[in-house]
Formats: C-alpha cells, sequence, structure tokens
C-alpha cells in the first residue's frame, strides 16, 4: 500500500509527519529520514488497531474463521 504523507518542522526543530489518510496518525523524527521512519511504523500500527477494532466488532457465527491477507 502506497500512503501520502506530510512532513512540518516544528518550533522545536524536530519533523512532524501526518498521514491525512488515517485521522490521527502523527509521528515525528530529528530529521526527515527518522520522521519517515517512525511515521511508517504509525501507520503499520494505525492500521492494525483499526483492523483489531473491526475484528472484535464481528458477529461471532459457527463455520466462519477470519483468516489474515496480507497487503
Amino acid at each position: 500500500m502506497i500512503f501520502h504523507v506530510t512532513l512540518e518542522k516544528a518550533e522545536d526543530g524536530w519533523i512532524v509527519a501526518e498521514c491525512p489518510a488515517l485521522p490521527g496518525c502523527v509521528s515525528q523524527g530529528k530529521d526527515e529520514k527518522e520522521a519517515i521512519e517512525n511515521i511508517n511504523e504509525a501507520i503499520n500500527a494505525w492500521l492494525w488497531a483499526e483492523d483489531r477494532k473491526a475484528l472484535s466488532a464481528l458477529p461471532k457465527q459457527r463455520g466462519q474463521t477470519p483468516i489474515v491477507v496480507a497487503v
């Protein structure tokens, strides 16, 4: 998957990275490289958490087992 992110220099000199497609998915780094590495990690964590929420909301039905699909 590909996500667009924004990078903005904060007043304290850190680089803030945000993924507009994923509300609340924000990270930072001392430089652009670190900010991009950190937002990549944050995006993965955000998607994992949303998947867990969706999975827990599924009704329990006999004969149906959720499977994992990597993208």
